[in-house]
C-alpha cells in the first residue's frame, strides 16, 4: 500500500492531530486508510483514553481496546522521554530493527489503494533506538515525509533545519503542515507564509485547531 511518513520538527507540534485529521479527510473522500504509530512514550496503560493511539483509533472509527492499542502502537512506554530512554526505564531495550520490520510488513500486507499513515515519535531526528533515528525509519520505508511544524516563535528555523535533514537523506518531502500551536491567531498566517516563502520545493499548508482537513489539502499532498 502507499505509505506516508508523518514526522515533526519536534515534540508537541500537533503530529497526532494532523494524522487524525488526515484519516478523517481520507475516509470522507472514500479513500481507504490505516494508521500506525509504532512507538509511543508517555503512555499510561491505566488511562489510555486521550493518548495518541486512542486519538488515531477514534479517527479510524474503532473502539479503544487492548487489542486495538497493540495493533496501532505495538511498542508503548510510560515515561514521557525519548523512546529508547523510556524503554530503559522499564528495563527494556527498544528493538529498532523489529520496529522497521513491523512497519514494512504492515505496508506490504494491506490491499492496493489503502494509504498507511506512519506517525513518528517526536521529531524527525528523535532516537528510534541506540543507533537509529526516526529519519532512519522513514528511509527504511522509502516513504515520502509529511513534516508537521508548530506555529510558535522559532518554528521557522526548526522547520527549515528539518527540511534540510530530510532532503540530505534523499527522501521525498511530500509537504509541510503548519499546525496551530500558539493562541495568537494574528501571527498564524504570517508564519505559514514565511515558511512557504523559504521552502518552495513542497506544498505548505496551514491547519488551525478545529479546522477540518479540506479536499484541496489532500490533493496538494498527493493523497487523492
Amino acid at each position: 500500500m502507499p505509505t506516508l511518513f508523518i514526522a515533526g520538527t519536534g515534540t508537541d507540534v500537533g503530529k497526532t492531530y494532523v494524522t487524525a485529521s488526515l484519516i478523517r479527510a481520507l475516509c470522507g473522500a472514500g479513500v481507504a486508510v490505516e494508521a500506525l504509530k509504532p512507538v509511543v512514550s508517555g503512555f499510561d496503560p491505566a488511562a489510555p483514553a486521550g493518548s495518541d493511539p486512542a486519538v488515531l483509533l477514534d479517527a479510524l472509527g474503532r473502539q479503544l481496546s487492548s487489542e486495538a492499542l497493540a495493533g496501532i502502537s505495538p511498542w508503548r512506554y510510560r515515561a514521557p522521554l525519548s523512546p529508547p530512554l523510556a524503554a530503559a526505564r522499564e528495563g527494556a531495550s527498544l528493538p529498532g530493527a523489529a520496529v522497521i520490520d513491523h512497519c514494512r510488513a504492515r505496508s506490504a500486507e494491506a490491499p492496493d489503494g489503502t494509504w498507511l499513515l506512519v506517525e513518528s515519535a517526536g521529531g524527525i531526528m528523535s532516537p528510534l533506538d541506540d543507533a537509529r533515528t526516526m529519519l532512519d525509519l522513514a528511509a527504511a520505508l522509502a516513504a515520502p515525509v509529511l513534516l508537521v511544524a508548530g506555529s510558535y516563535l522559532g518554528t521557522i528555523s526548526h522547520t527549515l533545519t528539518a527540511v534540510a535533514v530530510i532532503e540530505a537523506a534523499g527522501l521525498t518531502l511530500a509537504g509541510l503542515m503548519v499546525s496551530e500551536t500558539e493562541p495568537d491567531a494574528s501571527t498564524f498566517a504570517d508564519t505559514v507564509a514565511a515558511i512557504a516563502g523559504r521552502a518552495p520545493q513542497a506544498p505548505v499548508i496551514g491547519l488551525r485547531r478545529g479546522q477540518p482537513m479540506e479536499p484541496a489539502m489532500l490533493e496538494a499532498l498527493g493523497l487523492v
